[in-house]
């Protein structure tokens, strides 16, 4: 069965869709090749303009396949094959490294047979080799904002001939803090180019930048409600109220009772995500971690054993697993209840899939029961709230499979190699204690090893909105050192995990935000945001709370990178006078 680069759930009508829309008969050669049948609704709305080429601002979740509405549409206008050329006409942003590398290789497939060079180019990764990649020259440059920027500086990314500049997810763009980065690779390029911004919402920022940008663009909008109304039907969202204390027990207890084929279970850190899936492991899965910590080699194999299926779980930060393209998931698992509405839409987005039906299961502790409630709100969809299955439901559930894999044996029969044993203990026992002794000493019986209950626990009564508002504002001026005061400070839920401070030598003077740190942080280590704690803005430096088991990891990560186009010194805080 081909690999569809981007959800594309396509149905079984002919490829004249795709035909219709007049691209480049070498395109339709290999969307013939891959699979392709219909286009999705953002392709059908956004590819036609492209190709005339218009400005397109769109609004389409992930998933709904808009890798292929903006790399089919450039390809068609790049024409490789065309005389006197000149490299890099086509710029692609992205948020991070890894949808980087999940849209170079979808633009090369497609353009594989137009000869078309696409090169990616992302922060974490050699310098030195980006540089001859685009020293050999490059028909459409992959980039996320922080590197691109590096590169221009370095005069090793010549944009002067960009015809054509696409921003996918943009709003995780502005999320990670890179708006000012945006708008200094904007700038950079040619007044006279097109320019197609992709986002799941369009908050006034991107409005804002779309004005700057765009010209008479054309809007794209696939309408949100019908995409939540065909996943409703499919994917089935379950949420368990359980103490952080016994999340990893729950976990078990959930997947025993499941039997996921293949699942994604996400986690804020990278730190989560090695021990839950050490602890998956234990428990008889075949777990594999994908997070910033891996090289990129690493990745791609993690991902190759999981499309393979030898792997059965991905246990994955958001940021790592942005872009991924699996279409056999069958279960989706928060393993902390999302922050924003959108990151859960893109979670369970991964499952239900191509008509299959699908399972998002959340993990939500008391405190974070209004935050599930925001979420029905935002997508308009019931989230059932279920108890932590109990020791005689896993039991049922094993008894359930147990018979289901008799039933399958019987039926296959070639049985004959264990009659004689049955009939040797016929003449002294019964046949159902013979059978019923069988299937105790077999794996099917499964062990009770965690055999405790895990105690319910109640959503938590939570203050009135007002009075929670004041009691913050009480926090942060009693928190506020005297003196020299920061201009911004990121308040954020008091980390469960341990915290070290860093100093970065950079603040309000080199106009520094909280932002650009959250982004640097995120993009560079791949972990999720709330990872990361209080941020504090100084004149000449700032202080950002990080997790301490990653502590160094993020020093030496931030040491090497550039923070508002600029080296700056970083290193543990001593908490010295500020």
């Amino acid at each position: 069965m081909p690999t569809r680069p981007e959800n594309d759930d396509t149905a079984t009508a002919p490829m004249e869709g795709f035909a219709a829309l007049g691209l480049d008969p070498r395109v339709l050669a290999v969307l013939t090749a891959l699979g392709y049948e219909e286009p999705t609704p953002i392709q059908r709305a956004a590819i036609p303009p492209l190709m005339n080429g218009r400005d397109v601002l769109a609004q389409a979740a992930t998933g709904t396949g808009k890798t292929a509405a903006f790399a089919l549409p450039l390809l068609h206008r790049l024409r490789p094959d065309a005389p006197h050329r000149e490299r890099t006409t086509a710029l692609v942003l992205v948020p991070t490294r890894e949808l980087a590398m999940q849209v170079a290789e979808a633009v090369y497939r497609y353009g594989k047979s137009m000869g078309v060079v696409a090169v990616p180019i992302y922060g974490g990764a050699a310098m030195e080799g980006q540089i001859r990649s685009l020293k050999r020259g490059a028909d459409v440059v992959i980039a996320t904002p922080g590197r691109a920027l590096d590169h221009l500086r370095r005069k090793t990314l010549d944009v002067s001939h960009v015809r054509t500049v696409i921003l996918d997810e943009a709003d995780e763009m502005l999320d990670m803090g890179f708006a000012d980065d945006l708008e200094a690779i904007l700038s950079a390029t040619p007044t006279e180019k097109q320019v197609a911004l992709f986002s799941a919402t369009l908050a006034p920022r991107l409005t804002a930048i779309a004005r700057s940008h765009l010209r008479d663009p054309q809007i794209v909008k696939i309408d949100a409600e019908s995409l939540k109304a065909g996943r409703s039907a499919k994917v089935r969202q379950v949420a368990y109220i359980v103490s952080r204390a016994h999340k990893m027990q729950a976990l078990g207890r959930i997947l025993d009772v499941e039997q996921p084929t293949s699942a994604i279970v996400f986690c804020r850190t990278r730190t989560e995500v090695d021990a839950l899936t050490e602890t998956l492991n234990g428990r008889g899965y075949h777990a594999e971690a994908l997070h910033g910590g891996l090289s990129q080699d690493q990745r791609d194999r993690v991902m190759k054993r999981f499309r393979a299926h030898t792997s059965e779980l991905l246990i994955a930060t958001d940021v790592a697993a942005r872009g991924l393209d699996v279409s056999h998931i069958s279960h989706v698992v928060n393993f902390d209840v999302p922050a924003a509405a959108e990151a859960y839409v893109h979670r369970i987005g991964r499952t239900g899939r191509a008509g299959r039906t699908g399972v998002a299961i959340t993990l939500a502790e008391p405190r974070e029961h209004r935050m599930l409630r925001n979420i029905e709100r935002v997508t308009g969809q019931p989230i059932e709230v279920a108890n932590v299955p109990t020791v005689a439901d896993l039991r049922a559930r094993r008894v359930e499979l147990a018979q289901g894999a008799l039933r399958e044996a019987i039926l296959a029969g070639d049985l004959d190699p264990w009659r004689s044993v049955v009939s040797a203990l016929a003449d002294e026992f019964d046949l159902v204690d013979i059978a019923a002794a069988a299937i105790k000493q077999s794996p099917l019986a499964g062990a009770d090893e965690d055999a405790a209950e895990i105690p319910a626990s109640a959503p938590v009564r939570e203050r009135h909105p007002a009075r929670a508002r004041e009691a913050e504002r009480a926090e942060r001026r009693a928190a506020r050192p005297e003196g020299d005061t920061p201009r911004e400070k990121k308040v954020r839920a008091k980390p469960t995990w341990a915290v070290a401070k860093l100093y970065v030598g950079a603040g309000r003077k080199a106009s520094l935000r909280p932002g650009d740190l959250v982004g640097a942080i995120a993009n560079e280590m791949g972990i999720d945001s709330d990872a990361i704690g209080a941020i504090q803005i100084w004149e000449r430096h700032s202080v950002v709370e990080v997790p301490e088991t990653i502590a160094d990891d993020i020093i030496a990560a931030l040491s090497a990178t550039r923070i508002k186009g600029k080296k700056v010194m970083v290193r543990r805080d001593e908490e010295r006078g500020h």
